[in-house]
């Protein structure tokens, strides 16, 4: 037979889950978009063009990292 979880312990696995899911998503944005500022400081860029390029690929890798880590939930 086998073994189903309790609702009180799928429910705060998934908390943990959506939590960790916010901090990644908070570090991905952060660093892309302080990466993209020393490139421009590096390049001396006048319209700050590789902090808009890297803020959307972190936007978009953390947007990635959600939905894998959203299979991980159980229901």
């Amino acid at each position: 037979m086998s073994q189903q979880k309790s609702p009180k312990k799928k429910g705060f696995k998934n908390s943990l889950i959506l939590t960790g899911i916010a901090f990644e998503m908070g570090a991905i944005i952060y660093l892309a978009v302080q990466g993209g500022k020393w490139l421009d400081g590096h390049f001396e860029t006048e319209k700050r063009i590789f902090t808009v390029i890297a803020t959307l690929l972190g936007v978009a890798i953390s947007i990635w990292v959600v939905l894998r880590q959203l299979k991980k939930i159980e229901y």
